[in-house]
């Protein structure tokens, strides 16, 4: 298994899996991670990358879960000092970041 989370979604795919790729599409402030970071979670919630070091993996992940299987396709989520989630899911960072998910069906 390859670090490169592309790589392993396409991967993924070819063996039947339906993915999600977590994509950090804007930071402000002092974020974990900068904008272009992804993270590639697969329909039993294996995931390769990082989209912010560990702070909001965890909800990342269970909203990428939620969707992977459904007929969305799309979901954003921003994370920052100002977002309760943020607390909660440990973003104490004090920056924000707003992640675009994008799932992917097998067609296998």
């Amino acid at each position: 298994m390859s670090n490169d989370p592309i790589e392993n979604a396409l991967e993924w795919l070819k063996k039947g899996h339906n993915v999600a790729i977590a994509t950090v599409v804007k930071t402000w402030g002092s974020a974990p991670r900068k904008a272009g970071s992804q993270l590639a979670i697969r329909e039993d919630g294996l995931m390769v990358g990082s989209v912010s070091g560990g702070c909001v993996e965890g909800d990342v992940v269970e909203n990428a879960l939620e969707i992977i299987n459904t007929p969305s396709s799309v979901k954003l989520l921003q994370y920052g000092i100002t977002n309760d989630t943020a607390w909660e899911v440990g973003l104490a960072c004090g920056g924000d970041i707003k992640i675009r998910i994008d799932t992917m069906k097998s067609n296998g």
